[in-house]
């Protein structure tokens, strides 16, 4: 198997779990802070690690629910997060994300995200980016024309100081180009890549995240614009997400997002 197929297969064994317990009584393991993850995450997580053991077993993995694993120093790292969306799931919302990203240490390698109810795979090999479906595998496009960009309002809010997500609601620059939407899962970061967001605002630090890892690689390889809150790359910069499906709805959210920052 290639890369790419085991990111598939992984995200395809964590999200069989995730729909086979959707409505369920599910218990809740509590992370503090209000965070807390569910039986699903458990048990998806350990479905996904019984692939990526069975087909990679000298790699390291880095997962949401168990930590590190595998190998204890190697330069290929995979990064899982079994349910990116454990509230909405936890309440009866079908909107959430299974995510499975290869880095070798410089760049993505490959990566997978499952839409467990839409039976989608969205997934990379870096050099083309695909959904899968019943029907097989077609391109995906990035499409600013929706106008719709989704904003994570989900601490942590490391750049609070001088910038949230939430005061782009407020601002008439904001409101007289785009719609707000707000879905706090990451599949909604997999969406700027199909078209179905013109882009996708977050704080917090995406490097080594396994929330954010397999949408940023996606969008990597359909050809969005991936920065960080300044316009600068997404891992050497102020922290947060900026991910646009094409260059001109980059730079108008930029343009508002440093006129925020720029009042502190």
């Amino acid at each position: 198997m290639t890369d790419a197929e085991v990111a598939i297969a992984v995200v395809e064994a964590g999200a069989t779990i995730v729909r086979r317990c959707f409505g369920t009584s599910l218990e809740r393991v509590d992370k503090g802070a209000g965070d807390f993850a569910t039986s699903a995450d458990v048990e998806a997580e350990h479905a996904m690690l019984v692939v990526l053991r069975q087909a990679r077993p000298h790699d390291l993995i880095v997962g949401e629910e168990t930590g590190r694993s595998g190998a204890l120093d190697g330069g290929r790292r995979w990064l899982i997060d079994p349910l990116c969306g454990t509230l909405n799931y936890a309440t009866g919302m079908r909107v959430a994300a299974v995510n499975a990203a290869l880095h070798d240490g410089t760049s993505f390698v490959a990566a997978a995200v499952a839409d467990p109810f839409n039976h989608e795979v969205y997934w990379t090999d870096m050099s083309s980016a695909l959904v899968r479906t019943k029907g097989g595998d077609a391109p995906l496009s990035p499409d600013p024309r929706s106008r719709l960009v989704d904003l994570n309002l989900d601490p942590p809010f490391p750049n609070a100081r001088a910038f949230r997500a939430v005061e782009l609601l407020a601002d008439s620059r904001f409101a007289n180009s785009f719609r707000p939407r707000v879905v706090s899962t990451s599949i909604a970061l997999a969406w700027v890549a199909t078209g179905q967001r013109a882009a996708y605002v977050t704080d917090g630090d995406p490097r080594g995240s396994v929330h954010f890892a397999a949408g940023i690689a996606l969008c990597q390889a359909a050809g969005c614009i991936v920065t960080d809150l300044d316009g600068l790359r997404w891992d050497r910069g102020a922290g947060g997400l900026l991910v646009a499906g094409d260059a001109e709805t980059h730079a108008q959210l930029l343009g508002i997002v440093k006129s925020l920052r720029s009042k502190v």
